[in-house]
């Protein structure tokens, strides 16, 4: 009998992504355009809020985003003002319950936030919360942040903002949502990253927008100004922006693995390209391992820069000796007839004509457990 098994991804899966705009009569079709960008960040789930100045509409759901967001569901949500956010689940479990942006309405206002990044210390202050009366809806550490925001004695939004993060420990690349505001905020450690970008239309009308990665403002034609650094809370209204560092300096300690793996080639992260990182560590890999063979193929998708990087270095051929389905989904029917290496096969072929009786250099970007690098290897060698 066939079996439905969970396709064995042997990688790191430690990311979202977030996307905001401030001040476009299309915000919410901005955002979507923006977490379709994103989608390699997280395709578990996936939601956008909007604001017309008056309300906060949202929706979310299970998903990748042009499932969810057909042109019916994002004509639901007006306004010039937006979040949005993809998910990887990090924290939480895998249920629409944990889909962001989390939306709540306080004695700050109507609050929505979108969050990328792991909090050490969230279920200590989940206990701590729930002790003093707090009711958790979610099981999302993001959600201590809400409670934190709302339960802070602070005047103002933006001093709640900094009152709660003050208090938490972790990586946290957060969007908050107000009626009429949009603030960006990054934690002092810098660990993910968070970029701010501009688009100005062909009349000189100006919007703000804010993504985890610049390959979401490439695709809206908008300028990549800067990153918003680590410590620092921008808030963007009708006044213009205003930068707020709420936090002491800290060392930074940026995430390795948004160059390694994480972000699309096509963004700058942390200041610098993604794929000049990625070709970099090809070359220097060369320079480490030498290899006496006769081609270079890369682990697609992740795995061509670095490949590209060792080629160029070592002048050896460069050949895409294995094609990737790029169509495959999180579960597959494995035939009730066992095949060796099903799971690697469903998603990598190798053309036979290319590697047959060549020595061989095979390039990934990560080895984490190395079970799938191991059947890899084995299916190139058969």
């Amino acid at each position: 009998m066939s079996q439905k098994l969970a396709f064995a991804d042997d990688h790191f899966h430690d990311e979202c992504g977030v996307c905001g705009v401030f001040g476009h009569p299309e915000a919410s079709n901005l955002a979507y355009l923006g977490l379709y960008a994103l989608q390699h960040r997280g395709q578990e789930s996936a939601g956008i809020v909007s604001s017309d100045g008056k309300e906060l509409y949202v929706h979310r759901a299970m998903g990748e985003v042009e499932e969810i967001f057909q042109p019916s569901v994002l004509a639901q949500l007006p306004g010039s003002l937006a979040i949005g956010h993809t998910r990887y689940s990090t924290a939480g479990d895998k249920a629409l319950l944990n889909a962001q942006p989390i939306m709540i309405d306080c004695n700050k206002g109507k609050v929505a936030l979108g969050h990328n990044g792991n909090l050490t210390n969230a279920a200590e202050w989940r206990r701590r919360l729930e002790h003093r009366g707090s009711i958790f809806q979610t099981n999302s550490d993001t959600e201590v942040i809400v409670h934190l925001i709302a339960r802070s004695q602070a005047r103002n939004l933006s001093g709640a903002i900094g009152d709660a993060l003050n208090q938490v420990e972790g990586a946290y690349s957060l969007l908050l949502l107000t009626q009429d505001e949009l603030y960006a905020v990054r934690d002092p450690r810098g660990f993910r990253p968070l970029a701010l970008g501009k688009l100005t239309t062909p009349g000189g009308f100006v919007s703000w927008l804010v993504a985890s990665e610049t390959c979401a403002f490439d695709l809206l034609n908008a300028q990549y100004i800067r990153e918003i650094e680590p410590g620092e809370m921008v808030r963007i209204s009708k006044s213009g922006i205003e930068s707020i560092h709420f936090a002491p300096e800290k060392p930074h300690q940026q995430c390795i693995f948004e160059h390694v793996y994480f972000s699309r080639p096509d963004s700058i992260i942390f200041g610098r390209s993604v794929n000049e990182s990625r070709e970099m560590l090809g070359r220097l890999l060369a320079q480490e391992h030498p290899v006496d063979a006769d081609i270079v193929v890369p682990v697609p998708d992740s795995g061509v820069p670095a490949a590209v990087g060792y080629a160029l270095e070592s002048k050896i051929p460069f050949r895409m000796g294995l094609i990737r389905n790029h169509y495959i989904g999180r579960t597959f029917i494995e035939p009730s007839q066992a095949i060796r290496n099903f799971g690697v096969k469903l998603k990598l072929n190798p053309i036979r004509g290319l590697i047959e009786g060549q020595r061989v250099i095979l390039v990934d970007d990560s080895i984490v457990r190395g079970t799938t690098s191991r059947k890899i290897v084995r299916m190139v060698r058969e």
